[in-house]
């Protein structure tokens, strides 16, 4: 791969200026050949697995920030969903034991991950959307209790596919597990290391919904970069275009930042000895200043986002982002497109606090970017099927129309909406949004599954 003089100045501007960076370097690591019917010799193989595979990540990652001189901001590992692990185990131990196992192996991969310096690590996943394991629904229901007693650990459960439809007995579990992994955790913030999914690609570089799927190499380095002000600065820069002119700025940038990310993603899978899985050029805000997709879409002429039109804006920086990231990397990953998680990113959260950004027009843009209804905050006497009523229409949003999405919701116990709630680090503020109060309770209690959608018989 050959840079220009231009090029590279260009990209050091963009550093430098516009926040561009690598969002996150998530290394897959399968841990198949870990499982065992004996606890101990599981719990000992996984340890040893994770740290002689991932023991390179952190300084390799410096390495290249000081060669090239971009941020490489989080470092991740992303294992085999453990729901599949537990199953062996789980033959020779009660209930009683195998949930006291869960939480052992689950603090193993807490400690594994601080001991090397590494931010995060998913895989702690169910994929029940078809039906549910002994070992699957052990998992699910360790989740409160595992991620309440560690910090790294980040778990999701896949509910729905276009292939299968919804799960809804699922559904509706999840809808207890939130609420009460909420009241477990301070200002429900355990909340935001879980992710409910729908579709969900088996190359995911963010968190909380990555893992390690069963069609992928022993390991890959899997990229996630990110540069909103990159576009924003681009957009803001030219004012007075046509849509369809904005949308070739957008896809111009979209290719350079991808080009650097895949860079960095192949010497870093040279150098730890794996391959490159997959480069996610999704549009990831944070908290920063200048580094929030809504002032991207507030740029193109929207007063606020949530207002009308929003929806119609979210689909053109999305379809502008994948088509110019897609011609810059051939090993295109994750979900590729634009984030909106509420609590980190700045300019959703003004837009939530003025009332402009409601919960019904957030599921609204779901349905045409990356991902779903992500990091929003919701009452904390929200009742649990409210939960999973919101959870099933992302699901159906995502089954019919082919695409992935995830639902992160923290209800906030003593919080009610319109008040704003801190979680700290990564995971930003927010205002607590309002929830609708009529019940959705009679639904959720059929259980049952949501059919596929015709078009699934496509084969």
């Amino acid at each position: 791969m050959i840079y220009s003089k231009e090029e590279i100045l260009e990209t050091i501007r963009m550093i430098a200026m516009e926040n561009l960076d690598i969002r996150t370097v998530t290394l897959g690591i399968s841990l198949l050949d870990c499982a065992d019917p004996d606890p101990e010799r599981l719990l000992l193989k996984v340890r040893d697995k994770i740290c002689r595979t991932g023991r390179q990540l952190v300084p390799s990652a410096r390495r290249l920030e000081r060669k090239y001189g971009i941020p490489i901001v989080h470092l991740r590992l992303a294992v085999t969903p453990l729901a599949v692990l537990l199953a062996s185990p789980l033959a020779v131990l009660g209930a009683q034991e195998g949930a006291s196992f869960c939480c052992q192996l689950a603090r193993q991969l807490d400690r594994s991950c601080q001991d090397m310096g590494i931010d995060l690590i998913g895989g702690y996943s169910a994929l029940v959307q078809g039906g549910m394991t002994a070992s699957d629904r052990l998992l699910i229901e360790s989740i409160p209790t595992v991620l309440s007693s560690t910090t790294c650990l980040c778990a999701s459960v896949q509910v729905a596919t276009s292939a299968r439809g919804i799960n809804m007995d699922a559904v509706q579990m999840m809808g207890g597990i939130v609420k009460e992994l909420a009241l477990g955790t301070p200002s429900g913030s355990g909340c935001a290391r879980l992710v409910v999914l729908c579709n969900a690609p088996d190359n995911i570089p963010f968190m909380a919904g990555a893992f390690h799927g069963f069609g992928n190499a022993e390991t890959a380095v899997n990229i996630g970069i990110s540069g909103p002000g990159v576009i924003r600065s681009a957009l803001r820069s030219k004012e007075g275009l046509r849509l369809d002119e904005l949308a070739e700025e957008i896809k111009k940038r979209a290719f350079k930042i991808t080009r650097v990310g895949e860079l960095i993603g192949k010497e870093m899978a040279a150098a730890i000895g794996s391959r490159l899985g997959g480069v996610d050029f999704s549009l990831a805000p944070t908290f920063k200043v200048g580094d929030s997709v809504a002032e991207i879409l507030e740029a193109m002429g929207l007063e606020r986002v949530g207002a009308p039109g929003s929806t119609a804006a979210l689909a053109l920086l999305t379809n502008a982002v994948k088509m110019g990231g897609a011609m810059a990397t051939s090993a295109v990953g994750g979900y590729s497109g634009a984030f909106i998680p509420v609590s980190e990113d700045a300019g959703m959260v003004a837009a939530a606090a003025c009332g402009a950004l409601s919960l019904e027009k957030l599921e609204a843009m779901t349905s045409v970017c990356s991902v779903g209804l992500d990091m929003v905050a919701i009452p904390g006497d929200t009742p649990a099927e409210t939960i999973s009523g919101l959870i099933a229409d992302e699901m159906a949003i995502g089954v019919m129309n082919h695409k992935a999405t995830g639902v992160r919701l923290i209800p906030v116990p003593g919080k009610k909406a319109g008040e704003r709630v801190d979680f700290g680090g990564l995971f930003g503020s927010a205002i607590v949004m309002p929830v609708s109060a009529f019940s959705c309770a009679g639904f959720v209690r059929r259980g049952g599954s949501f059919p596929p959608a015709i078009h699934s018989l496509r084969n």
